[in-house]
């Protein structure tokens, strides 16, 4: 396993280039495995999640070839062959929850190994179940997979999600999308990775209203089979990733391609804690849907927030965006409460940056207390087992002065790419090894 090894405490400058979306890359990836024709992803990150899925669409008999270094060439076979799924892979990305779309598009009876992913407490699949029912899908959870099995696939006019999960309701999105007759959903997510899928859908034919709300209408085809290419929205979460290492290293840098649509209340609450920051351009995606912008950031005296800071769906601040505020938190000026309600287990990672020197009080299984600023040092971590709680922890280690050691970072290279060469280019002194200390 790989590590980082960090010599913080230095004040940042430079630009960098938000690279394309990691949950819509994922998404856009199994739904393409719905179109008979060539799908052309023009921007895919290369990251350890979307090796993952490719190693599984090997597996099954889908061809993919790399183009200029950033495109990916998706070929689905005349026929699928789930039984041969790579399940190691499959074991490793949450993602693989989606191939239950693809597949009952191929198959009345089928397997499909249980995902993996981040480990950040109890994560049911039973909201996509309950939705996925309701087209006439009988499922069975084991130990270790799922079956699924049907007689008839009939559309649906009212689904009404259990919870407005962005995984959950791209696997509904997905099933309506090849079932002919109108569905709707309710309670949708509305969030930047479904409205990425529901526009490449879109470029492939499939009617579907109420994009950006939660109210999805989908009009189902018999058939998709169209040569596309299509762009990839730019990663909010990775925008609030620099955003966050603006604000602890206090450094004035210059963020280009943050898709604004989905940080405007993140801006908001940083605004109201006293960071500095102005927006120098504003123009549009390549995928000609999502509003980009240009950020520079200054050096800021940060407060405690007056309230406190918690995520919701979306358009409320982004579920993945909240734990950046931990670190953040730690360099602000009085007690801030973060209340991460969706997981129980993650607000238990964000009290290792007590090693870094921070001032954390878990209160609950969701709850935390962060009293500012802190002096942050340098020390040796290794990283948990999920993608976000890792991220904040270097985040963390580039403001605390001396040497710090990030063990097992594989968990933040399943969500960024060539991360250490990105952060060389704003004056981060940083280096990856798999050598022993």
């Amino acid at each position: 396993m790989n590590n980082y090894i960090i010599q913080g405490g230095k004040k940042l400058d430079g630009s960098i280039t938000i690279n394309p979306s990691k949950n819509s890359a994922l998404a856009i990836l199994v739904a393409s495995l719905l179109n008979e024709k060539k799908t052309t992803i023009a921007n895919l990150p290369k990251i350890e999640e979307v090796y993952r899925v490719i190693e599984v669409f090997e597996s099954i008999g889908v061809k993919t070839k790399w183009k200029n270094n950033s495109s990916l060439e998706i070929i689905p076979p005349l026929k699928l062959n789930w039984q041969k799924i790579n399940k190691k892979s499959a074991a490793k990305t949450r993602i693989i929850i989606l191939f239950l779309a693809v597949f009952l598009h191929k198959f009345n009876d089928f397997d499909l190994p249980l995902s993996g992913g981040c480990k950040l407490g109890r994560r049911t699949i039973i909201p996509h179940i309950y939705a996925l029912e309701k087209f006439g899908l009988k499922i069975k959870i084991f130990a270790d997979k799922l079956n699924v099995k049907y007689n008839k696939l009939s559309s649906c006019e009212e689904i009404v999600m259990y919870e407005s999960g962005d995984t959950a309701t791209a696997n509904v999105i997905l099933a309506a999308s090849l079932i002919p007759g109108k569905t709707v959903i309710k309670f949708a997510s509305s969030n930047y990775q479904v409205q990425d899928l529901c526009y490449f859908l879109k470029d492939l034919g499939v009617k579907i209203e109420g994009i950006g709300s939660t109210v999805l209408k989908i009009w189902g085809k018999e058939k998709i089979a169209k040569n596309i290419e299509y762009y990839l929205t730019e990663d909010p979460i990775e925008s609030m990733f620099f955003l966050s290492i603006a604000a602890v290293t206090n450094s004035s840098i210059t963020i280009k391609g943050c898709p604004i649509d989905f940080l405007e209340l993140e801006l908001l609450k940083l605004e109201k804690m006293g960071f500095n920051f102005e927006i120098l351009k504003r123009y549009k995606a390549k995928n000609n849907h999502a509003n980009l912008v240009d950020i520079k950031t200054f050096p800021s005296k940060l407060v405690a927030p007056v309230e406190k800071i918690y995520g919701r769906p979306f358009p409320g601040l982004n579920i993945d965006n909240l734990p950046f505020f931990v670190p953040i938190a730690t360099q602000a000026k009085g007690e801030t409460l973060i209340h991460d309600w969706v997981y129980e287990n993650r607000t238990i990672y964000y009290v290792e940056l007590n090693r870094l020197g921070a001032n954390i009080r878990l209160a609950d299984p969701h709850r935390v207390f962060i009293t500012g600023p802190s002096k942050l040092k340098a020390t040796e971590i290794i990283c948990p087992p999920a993608l976000r709680p890792s991220a904040i922890i270097l985040v963390a280690m580039l403001a605390a002065k001396g040497k710090s050691i990030l063990r097992n970072v594989y968990a933040i290279e399943r969500g960024y790419q060539d991360l250490v060469g990105r952060l060389k280019k704003l004056g981060v002194k940083i280096e990856k090894t798999t050598n022993n200390f």
